[in-house]
């Protein structure tokens, strides 16, 4: 490959730099080798946080002004180079182009809010109870953060977390995922011609991602951890994390429902649950996991839906038209390989598809009256499988919806506006979406209850979890 905004270096102290060993970086869409990365070591960690922690008082004292400035910078140079980052995106993940290119938008908008945002973090005059005094807060930056982010939105992931950390004086130490780590090193390029000091923004990459974790978790120096990943692995995160206090924001595991009532418009319903299931081929925290389709329309929804999903085309990101790429490796092609396979062996009618293709390629499927105790059910598939539940009752259908731990996202269609808000509020999800299949913007707080996660992503509190506030009492 390439390219002007190409970097095989992890950013240090605000230099590239190569380490002694390395790894591969490979197209899951073709197997080939794209690049090799530094292996750094869990030393070369805690030097690098050791970096953050010096440039961090210098960067908090820096004007709200003169930060916005850079991070706006940034999102301009961001934009300048969107074919190229998508084109990266793409080969390192195996997502279609064009959603690589809707991700550079997408992943940027956060640049630009937090930017604007951050000069927003306002404190508050409080009445006093007693004459004579003055009672005031102001908001400061945490202090070092440690950022771990996924291989799925190897951009967006990236800028909602660091974003807002810049903008409001954090310093940071970036650990992308080992399969994705290009995009990361193109934008601290990127970063970097932005005019950020050194030691603000750090990446750095390595194999032994549970021994950079730990860590980023342990080390006294870093005040605030944010992580994007699995239930599992957010849960060794927070505990390790307990030990010195950290400030934590996760974005845990996800097993979204999509519920149609029998008043929804189906045609709507389809082309939503496209959008919702098929973006990246199933391999998004807000993917749709669980369809529950009340009975007297179920039928014809799973009808109009096979065949839509008949239509989606599946190949190499980079070809023209690709709608569906790979899966990100065997591990994550044998899981979904397991579910179709025990779904089916529990009763579930195969619609279409349910087999693999060369590599890592999976045929877009459609499974209907899935049994709530196959896998599916219980489980993140991530991956291109549309589950199909019956419901008799708006009662049973929101209850099926909640009978999970996870509670990210979740959607439903219904033209009934007093169902609607009903429902709404009654689904236990961190986000909701009505009659839409994508639900997510900068200008909204993005997160989860339950064991989906702590904390929000965007919008006016996306700022929160960067901040510390600081109470002045002035006697008289």
């Amino acid at each position: 490959m390439n390219g002007q905004i190409l970097v095989e270096k992890a950013y240090i102290n605000g230099q590239f730099v190569k380490g002694r060993r390395s790894f591969n970086v490979v197209n899951p869409a073709t197997g080939e080798i794209i690049a090799a990365v530094p292996d750094l070591t869990i030393a070369d960690c805690h030097t690098t946080i050791d970096h953050a922690y010096d440039a961090w008082p210098s960067w908090r004292d820096t004007a709200a002004a003169i930060r916005a400035n850079t991070v706006r910078k940034w999102y301009d140079l961001i934009m300048a180079n969107k074919q190229e980052l998508a084109r990266i995106m793409t080969m390192e993940s195996g997502k279609p182009l064009a959603e690589s290119l809707t991700e550079v938008d997408y992943g940027a908008s956060f640049v630009a809010w937090f930017a604007e945002e951050a000069q927003r973090a306002y404190g508050e005059t409080i009445p006093s109870p007693k004459a004579g005094q003055r009672l005031l807060t102001i908001r400061q930056p945490v202090g070092v953060v440690a950022a771990i982010t996924p291989w799925n939105f190897p951009l967006a992931m990236i800028t909602r977390k660091v974003a807002p950390a810049l903008a409001c004086g954090c310093t940071v130490v970036l650990r992308p995922a080992s399969q994705t780590p290009l995009t990361a090193f193109a934008v601290a390029k990127l970063a970097h011609e932005a005019g950020f000091p050194a030691g603000v923004l750090n990446v750095i990459t390595g194999k032994d991602s549970k021994g950079m974790g730990t860590e980023l978790a342990t080390n006294e120096k870093v005040r605030k951890i944010s992580f994007t990943g699995s239930t599992e692995v957010g849960r060794s995160l927070m505990a390790q994390a307990a030990a010195t206090i950290k400030r934590v924001s996760f974005e845990l595991g996800g097993n979204a429902p999509f519920l149609v009532f029998d008043d929804a418009d189906i045609n709507a319903a389809v082309q939503g649950a496209i959008a919702g299931k098929f973006r990246n081929s199933g391999q998004t925290c807000v993917s749709v996991n669980r369809f529950f389709v009340q009975d007297s329309v179920f039928d014809s929804f799973a009808k109009q839906l096979t065949v839509a999903v008949k239509k989606l085309k599946v190949g190499n990101g980079l070809d023209e038209g690709v709608q569906v790429g790979p899966l990100i490796n065997q591990e994550g092609l044998e899981k979904v390989k397991t579910h179709v396979k025990d779904a089916v062996d529990k009763g579930a009618k195969l619609l279409t598809g349910g087999k693999p293709k060369k590599g890592l390629f999976f045929q877009p499927t459609v499974l209907a009256d899935v049994s709530p105790s196959a896998l599916i059910a219980r489980e993140e598939t991530f991956g291109p499988v549309c589950a199909l539940f019956r419901f008799s009752t708006e009662e049973e259908g929101i209850a099926m919806a909640n009978d999970t731990e996870f509670g990210l996202a979740s959607y439903f269609y219904s033209n009934d506006v007093n169902r609607c808000w009903r429902v709404a509020e009654q689904l236990e999800a961190g986000m909701v979406g009505i009659n839409t299949g994508l639900l997510s913007n900068a200008v909204a707080p993005f997160g989860g209850v339950k064991q989906s996660g702590i904390g929000r992503e965007g919008s006016k509190h996306g700022i929160d979890e960067y901040t510390a506030i600081k109470y002045f009492c002035f006697g008289s």
